[in-house]
């Protein structure tokens, strides 16, 4: 399919959403009155709503992986749009088996019934990339084979090219500085997705992170039957983890296997500074031990793995101190560290800034996911700050630069931190993670710390 056409149905779906929110706009305008203006927002919201999941369904490709992320990340979207697009979380049409089979042939050379004992005809997943059918080994072993849907990675060039032209458009809107960043990193990231011997390597990789823990489970790679569009590996059972009453049915003690998911992800970013960033619903397996209230944890899906380097782990740490401490200016040493500050910027609005919203973040006081649903609309509205004005908030973005490798980091860490909300509302997750922050926060301190000389005068110990 050409550029224009993708462009053309793109503007078809987005186009018909905008117009329809620019007569509602009018329409408020021209007769304000509060309730009728609500209750058609309502609607149109819905409709749209409908629109979009549609759209993107007929879409697929890049847009499916989009619809999935903006369910999770996507706070400022009405709540119908976040019902309609959760289903893309699960629901992806399937392609034909006849197309997969064929792309199986193309890449592996010969058909599945030269591999495998048989093979299901229905996939067990079918996601934005690629979907997942059942096969047994010869020797008996039950696998599972994610084919790469035919013609995929021409799909998603064209839809990455349409969506740089649609950003370009946006930042006439919208002062958001480094968009193309983001756009970049996701170009990045589905390139990544669409070659699964680099997913293969990544299962390896984050399996051997994990070989000392038995409660943290990952497939295993069949490397015979695997190429850059097939791979092939052992069949994880498990419950997904979203389906609370299944879980809870087995005694499995919710709280518990939050404060796991919670770990697991602590020691990704901070020990192993290799982490899943990808982590949404499907990508997780409840496996309940048999006579206990615990339960093993099954990770899935290594195309979007990600490495963190050390600068910005050093920045994170001197955030999560300066929130301890509740020290703004090490909040904003972190921001630094981590690569936020751009070159030639506003740095005495960014340090204001910067200071503001932390004093409005410390009296929130909202650590759980529990207590940021409780909030009231008051204290939630307080964050934003109305006094801004339009220009000095482009002054502002001006002096923000969107870090390399932050997309990732930002992604999965709000994913993670609804998933685990979901599972158990009250749960600290800062306080579950801090063992595996604390040894490097011991390490920012002793490298801060002034030490004596032997004249007396105080000396800062060098780091490293």
């Amino acid at each position: 399919m050409s550029l224009f056409v993708r462009l053309v149905r793109a503007q078809l779906t987005f186009g018909v959403i905008f117009a329809s929110y620019m007569v509602q706009l009018a329409l408020a305008k021209v007769f304000g009155r509060p309730g009728w203006v609500t209750r058609r927002q309502a609607r149109i919201d819905e409709k749209n709503s409908k629109r979009l999941l549609a759209g993107m369904l007929r879409l697929r490709g890049v847009y499916i992986k989009l619809g999935q992320v903006l369910s999770i990340m996507g706070g400022f979207l009405p709540p119908p749009y976040i019902k309609r697009l959760e289903t893309l979380q699960d629901a992806v049409p399937p392609h034909p088996f006849d197309e997969i089979e064929e792309a199986f042939v193309k890449s592996l050379g010969a058909r599945p019934e030269a591999f495998f004992r048989s093979m299901d005809r229905e996939p067990v997943a079918a996601a934005s990339l690629g979907q997942v059918h059942v096969a047994y080994m010869d020797d008996g072993r039950k696998v599972a084979v994610k084919v790469l849907y035919p013609g995929i990675r021409d799909v998603v060039r064209i839809d990455m090219r349409v969506i740089a032209l649609m950003v370009r458009v946006y930042k006439w809107f919208v002062p958001v500085q480094n968009i193309e960043a983001v756009h970049e990193s996701l170009s990045d990231l589905l390139r990544r997705e669409t070659d699964y011997l680099h997913e293969a390597e990544c299962m390896r990789r984050m399996s051997a992170n994990f070989v000392d823990d038995d409660h943290i489970l990952f497939p295993e790679v069949v490397d015979e039957v695997t190429t850059r569009d097939v791979l092939t590996m052992s069949f994880m059972e498990g419950i997904k983890i979203t389906r609370f009453d299944e879980i809870r049915a087995h005694g499995v003690d919710l709280r518990k296997l939050g404060e796991r998911l919670v770990k697991s992800f602590y020691k990704q970013v901070f020990v192993d500074r290799f982490f899943h960033a990808d982590p949404h619903p499907g990508n997780f397996l409840v496996q309940p031990v048999e006579g206990s209230d615990d339960a093993k944890l099954v990770v899935l899906d290594f195309g979007a793995i990600s490495e963190v380097s050390d600068k910005t782990v050093d920045g994170m740490v001197d955030v999560l101190r300066g929130f301890f401490e509740q020290n703004d200016a090490l909040v904003l040493q972190g921001i630094e560290a981590i690569g936020f500050v751009a070159e030639g910027g506003d740095r005495a609005l960014l340090d204001q800034t910067v200071k503001t919203y932390f004093r409005k973040l410390l009296k929130l006081e909202a650590r759980t996911p529990a207590a940021l649903m409780k909030a009231n609309a008051a204290e939630l509205e307080a964050l934003a700050d109305p006094e801004v004005e339009r220009s000095e908030l482009r002054k502002l973005m001006r002096s923000v630069h969107y870090p390399d490798g932050w997309f990732y980091v930002e992604r999965a860490s709000i994913m993670m931190f609804w998933l685990a909300g979901q599972i158990a509302p009250d749960l600290d997750q800062v306080q579950v993670g801090f063992p595996y922050v604390l040894p490097l926060l011991s390490e920012r301190l002793a490298s801060t710390r002034p030490s004596s000389s032997p004249d007396g005068d105080t000396q800062p110990v060098a780091s490293g």
